[in-house]
């Protein structure tokens, strides 16, 4: 006690290796979110090695002493289960989801579904396989118009296409095909766009995505200063409720852990929230949603950074049984 104040017990300093880059089409995005990540772990005063990380090169899962990892990793091998999985064969806290949800939460296809049968909406979708191109025409009529075709397990928007008609769809489906084994072509929902970070079960600020292009895309989410990030957000009260609902629904039906954020479109007739996916490990560059909805309710980036680690901790000795 000192004048009468109790003081708190200093949190311990910590050795931390953030992952970052990966063999992803989001590596670039990686590579940002990881060296935000590893700076504002830094200012803390924890200890931090930054590595990026291969299926061919795994050496920075050795690096020693090692409290914890931050994989701030995105898309395949990285948000997909895989690094996860290795980083549990060591033994090793780290922050996110587990394998398990991890590689449902990647495939928008087997997350769509999870989430129907968990009574959550979502656009109407189908898949089109690289292996069947005389099915793509029915599937995408099947669909109709305005359509939106994107990598059934990619993200950042890489490679995806709005369509307004056969021809741009089938131009679409032969040019991303040849890139990607799968294509969801799912129902493009003309109303206002939102996200919705989920921090330790908890709904962040709801955010409204405004770009100034007409969709929000790779350059409107990473490089663009037009994109309009919106919190006093012009629905009605009911409706943001049961968008925050169904957030927190999404999280807990995939299995998320620490954080997540869901993407939602609102159907400008009815005003459901439609959910369009689940991100288990959102960015963490300058643009990037959850910082931005957590700094809106007082969560400094860096606070952030490190109450994500130190969740990790608490639920080595909390929650054992990963999921």
């Amino acid at each position: 006690m000192i004048h009468g104040v109790a003081m708190e017990k200093a949190k311990p300093t910590l050795d931390i290796l953030v992952l970052c880059g990966g063999i992803s089409t989001e590596r670039e995005v990686s590579l940002e979110s990881g060296a935000a990540v590893a700076s504002a772990l830094t200012r803390i005063g924890h200890r931090v090695a930054k590595r990026d990380i291969s299926p061919e090169n795994l050496s920075a899962l050795d690096h020693r002493p090692c409290d914890l990892v931050f994989p701030a990793l995105h898309g395949l091998f990285g948000e997909d289960g895989q690094v996860q999985r290795l980083i549990e064969s060591r033994n090793l806290p780290y922050v996110g989801s587990g394998p398990v949800a991890s590689e449902t939460a990647m495939d928008k296809a087997r997350t769509k579904q999870k989430l129907l049968d968990g009574g959550i909406p979502t656009p109407a979708w189908r898949i089109a396989l690289r292996s069947a191109p005389a099915a793509w025409a029915d599937l995408s009529s099947e669909i109709g118009y305005p359509q939106i075709i994107k990598p059934v397990d990619g993200g950042s928007s890489v490679d995806c296409h709005i369509c307004t008609d056969v021809r741009q769809a089938a131009e679409a489906l032969q040019s991303s095909l040849g890139r990607n084994d799968r294509m969801l072509i799912e129902k493009c929902i003309t109303g206002p766009e939102i996200t919705v970070g989920i921090l330790d079960q908890q709904c962040l600020p709801v955010i409204q995505v405004r770009p100034a292009a007409r969709f929000y895309d790779y350059s409107a989410k990473y490089q663009r200063d037009d994109t309009q990030y919106i919190f006093d957000i012009n629905l009605p009260a009911d409706c943001l409720d049961t968008a925050r609902r169904t957030a927190i629904a999404c999280h807990r039906i995939i299995g998320a852990r620490h954080l997540s954020r869901i993407d939602i479109m609102i159907d400008p007739k009815s005003l459901e929230p439609l959910v369009l996916e689940i991100n288990t490990m959102p960015g963490f560059t300058s643009h990037s949603l959850v910082p931005k909805a957590a700094a809106r309710m007082g969560i400094s980036f860096d606070s952030l950074c490190d109450r994500l680690c130190r969740m990790a901790l608490r639920d080595v000795h909390d929650d054992p049984v990963r999921v």
